[in-house]
């Protein structure tokens, strides 16, 4: 259909230059743009260039300012005649606020969403027409499917099928029949991961490691090594297995933190680290483990004033840029909440709650952590606990046990902390793994049973 015979009420092309020039002059309007819409919703089809130009320009880092956008047209031999780069021009000067870009967003998906609906009733007022013979039951039956994938919130969504179902269901059984068979064969009966790595070997074998759109909750009382557990998880994925992660902290300072990995990755103490107590050995072997996370896949966002719709616009932003295949939130108690009339533990479900949407939405891993009560209890809000895929609980062994227990003293090296999974959407809960945590290298690792 050609463009100028649609009517006027099927198209905005002021919104359109609203949202490109938000784009242009804002990283959040492009991160919300980004995550919104596709060329194909642009009536314009200099305007729907120009949203691929600029999506071009920021998945690579490059800030899509006007002048940016006018050299990448030119490389491309696009923006070649005047009309253009004086539409260009008026969007960059007229259409600067961005404050309104979700309302403006709206309005251009809401028309493009409408010249599909106009599109449906062409086509299916021209096969009744041209069609004689025609199965009606069929053809409104096509009708309706096509019908409902408009009306639906997203464009993604459909209703699985019987048939649907029993081949996705075929499929899952014949590949992990290939895949056990694989496992005999190749890799003698040990069970490959089939997400990131936990860090834990006794983990990764119930879990089979973390997987994309999973949230993972891990919660440890004050002091109880919740930021050390999140850093080694960061070291198994980012730095040995060079995975990108990126870790928000609502605590530490970005000298803190890189401190932190200072004795993490050279295993020095952490106190003499920082205080600078190291000999020109040790030094050499620092500066080894600095040039380790320079080439691994980490990347850390120290941001006190962390709220749940920044952690949004964060995860999209270095999913779109850097493909990161974790996000760690360390805290969510420091999250800021502003709702008067909501309990915390209310707020505290809604964030967990916003988490599971983005890990779902941008199949990556989430782990949150959270501050537990002295009782073991989860601190705020126990219903967290039904949004999560898998809570897990660190906590110290006590002395008692450790002196008493005959089970602990099959390691090689006494355990002396524990890993408790509480829930395991996919596997087995209620199991406890032994762990050691050395507090002054900040490191932790498997207990070993000593081999008989």
């Amino acid at each position: 259909m050609e463009r100028s015979q649609y009517n006027e009420s099927l198209f905005d092309l002021e919104s359109e230059r609203r949202v490109l020039s938000a784009m242009l002059h804002a990283e959040s309007a492009c991160i919300e743009a980004y995550n919104s819409l596709k060329a194909a919703d642009f009536f314009s089809p200099l305007h729907a260039t120009v949203f691929e130009l600029i999506t071009s320009l920021y998945e690579r880092e490059i800030n899509p300012t006007f002048v940016e956008l006018i050299k990448e047209g030119h490389s491309l031999g696009i923006f070649t005649n005047q009309q253009d780069i004086d539409e260009l021009t008026y969007i960059a000067e007229h259409y600067i606020d961005d404050e309104n870009i979700v309302y403006w967003i709206k309005r251009v998906k809401d028309k493009s969403r409408l010249r599909r609906f106009e599109m449906f009733l062409r086509r299916n007022y021209q096969l009744l027409n041209e069609e004689v013979d025609q199965d009606v039951e069929q053809t409104l039956m096509l009708a309706e499917e096509e019908l409902t994938n408009l009306t639906a919130l997203e464009v993604d969504d459909r209703i699985d099928t019987p048939g649907d179902l029993a081949r996705l269901g075929y499929e899952e059984v014949e590949r992990r029949f290939l895949r056990y068979k694989e496992i005999r064969e190749l890799y003698k009966g040990v069970i490959p991961l089939d997400g990131l790595p936990t860090g834990f070997d006794s983990l990764n074998k119930i879990t089979l490691g973390y997987k994309p759109g999973d949230l993972i909750i891990l919660g440890a009382q004050t002091g109880h090594g919740k930021t050390s557990f999140a850093l080694h998880t960061a070291a198994a994925i980012a730095v040995k297995e060079r995975h990108n992660v990126i870790y928000l902290n609502t605590e530490m300072s970005r000298e803190q933190i890189a401190l932190r990995w200072g004795s993490i990755l050279s295993g020095i103490e952490h106190e003499r680290v920082r205080s600078g107590e190291i000999n020109e050995s040790e030094l050499s072997r620092i500066l080894n483990a600095y040039s380790r996370l320079g080439d691994s896949g980490f990347y850390s966002y120290p941001c006190p004033n962390l709220t749940p719709e920044k952690t949004i616009s964060i995860a999209r932003k270095f999913k779109t840029q850097k493909r990161v295949d974790m996000m760690i939130i360390d805290y969510i108690g420091r999250m800021e909440k502003h709702d008067p009339k909501l309990q915390e533990w209310q707020i505290l479900e809604q964030i967990v709650k916003t988490q599971k949407m983005l890990a779902q939405n941008l199949k990556i891993v989430v782990m949150c952590l959270v501050q537990l009560n002295p009782d073991g209890t989860l601190q705020g809000a126990k219903r967290m606990k039904n949004e999560c895929d898998l809570m897990l609980k660190l906590s110290p062994i006590s002395k008692e046990e450790m002196e008493e227990s005959d089970e602990l003293k099959k390691y090689e090296v006494m355990p002396n902390y524990a890993i408790y999974i509480d829930k395991n959407r996919d596997g087995q809960s209620g199991i406890r793994i032994p762990i050691l945590f050395d507090l002054k290298r900040q490191t932790m690792m498997d207990a070993k049973r000593v081999s008989i």
